[in-house]
């Protein structure tokens, strides 16, 4: 008989939380172009630190194994050299 193996890529919870955290990549690469534009828009600042606080959080931690500030750094550098 085949052992049935889980396939992470199917599991439904395992889907949310890759949408989730892209969602907030997504936000937060805007975010740090709005900056890089504007350095004083102080709104996509606040959000920019908003999204950080996450990356950061216990939440974040829950759904995924990836370092918040690792993370948070990549982005950056990649914002950085456009």
């Amino acid at each position: 008989m085949p052992v049935a193996t889980k396939n992470l890529a199917e599991d439904p919870y395992e889907r949310l939380a890759n949408a989730i955290i892209l969602s907030a990549v997504s936000d937060y690469r805007a975010a740090l172009r709005r900056i890089k534009k504007s350095p004083d828009n102080h709104l996509a600042i606040d959000e920019a630190l908003q999204i950080e606080k996450f990356f950061r959080g216990s939440w974040y931690q829950c759904l995924t194994s990836v370092d918040g500030d690792f993370l948070i750094s990549k982005l950056q550098e990649e914002i950085r050299g456009k």
